[in-house]
């Protein structure tokens, strides 16, 4: 314990003993060491306080630190790192894969003790990885250690140096299963960060465009072992729908062709 010198205020009472002027607790102490009775430092209420609040400070560093290196390795497009269920579209008709992916993140703590993961599936642009990010942000928030990319990123970029660390965080969420090339290389790669998670019990989020026939019976038995982990671990939640990004894109120019003067013949 570190020494606590009398500051201005501090007083010895009757019993002969340092007391704090703020809280009035005891700031010394008295030990019997060898028969001798000596005077030690003791941590005051006023002392505790300071001690834990310097301890929350810390920890508030390390978990912001923590939440940086963590998006850092997410590897995740700006546009995600905000978005939020509260933002999430809830009245079309994957409103219901929607609220499943947000009672997960709510129930998280019970999905990991299971090893569950999800598997959103559907065509392209249904909302599926940013109903993923969602998951991602809303428990990187609480301080649950989260890392979202895609394998094809996690390729390119040297997946054996983060083999490690990605098999020991709390939720890996993988994006676009499938779109990674398909080389006897990459799929290793894929089978390994896969089973690693696999083998730590640890959860895992795909999304993919890929059907869940597809999935079951693919065409290149290579991916046949890939797929069984995948289906064995994670609740298969379906989005279905337009392409967002083609309905977004198709708007952008209807308003701009009436910006510009033109009709809808060129």
């Amino acid at each position: 314990m570190q020494s606590n010198p009398p500051l201005e205020g501090d007083f010895t009472d009757d019993d002969g003993l340092l007391h704090c002027g703020k809280c009035g607790g005891f700031k010394r102490s008295r030990i019997e060491v060898s028969g001798e009775e000596i005077l030690v430092p003791v941590w005051c209420e006023c002392m505790k306080r300071a001690e834990e609040q310097k301890k929350q400070r810390s920890e508030a560093i390390l978990a912001n630190m923590r939440a940086g290196e963590l998006r850092r390795l997410s590897l995740m497009d700006n546009a995600l790192s905000a978005v939020r269920f509260a933002s999430a579209d809830k009245s079309g008709e994957n409103a219901r894969s929607v609220e499943i992916c947000r009672r997960y993140a709510a129930k998280f703590p019970q999905m990991k003790q299971d090893n569950r993961g999800l598997l959103l599936f559907g065509g392209v642009g249904t909302g599926k990885t940013y109903t993923a990010a969602c998951i991602a942000n809303e428990l990187l928030a609480r301080g649950t250690p989260v890392v979202m990319t895609s394998l094809v990123k996690l390729i390119e970029n040297g997946i054996s140096d983060l083999c490690s660390r990605l098999a020991a965080i709390d939720l890996l969420i993988l994006d676009d299963l499938g779109a990674e090339r398909s080389t006897d290389y990459a799929l290793e790669q894929v089978y390994n960060i896969v089973d690693s998670r696999y083998r730590a019990g640890l959860p895992v989020i795909y999304t993919t465009n890929l059907t869940l026939e597809e999935l079951k019976n693919p065409a290149d038995m290579r991916y046949a072992r890939i797929y069984d982990r995948v289906l064995e671990k994670c609740f298969p939640v379906e989005f279905r729908g337009v392409s967002r990004r083609k309905h977004g894109a198709r708007q952008g120019f209807e308003d701009m062709n009436i910006l510009l003067g033109g009709d809808d013949n060129g």
